[in-house]
């Protein structure tokens, strides 16, 4: 698991629809449905309920999408702070 797949399925799970998430992220719509479908193989459990027009959240996947903002947020937090000390 890479964060490129948890910041993809974040932004997934936030617009409820792959299409926007796809603009917002500047990534094909193809491509970001393959990285999320990888994510769901690779922990081996669907995160997301699709039908032809949204995407919602399983329960799994409600409960990935706050453990996937922690791990951004704990990622993010040191760069922010040295970013703003530098400046």
């Amino acid at each position: 698991m890479e964060l490129r797949h948890l910041r993809y399925f974040i932004a997934v799970a936030e617009e409820e629809n792959v299409s926007r998430a796809a603009l917002k992220l500047h990534v094909s719509q193809p491509a970001l449905s393959r990285q999320v479908h990888d994510l769901e193989d690779e922990l081996g459990f669907p995160l997301l309920e699709r039908t032809a027009k949204s995407v919602k959240l399983t329960d799994a996947g409600r409960t990935f999408l706050a453990e996937a903002r922690a791990v951004g947020f704990r990622r993010r937090t040191p760069f922010d702070g040295l970013c703003a000390t530098a400046a």
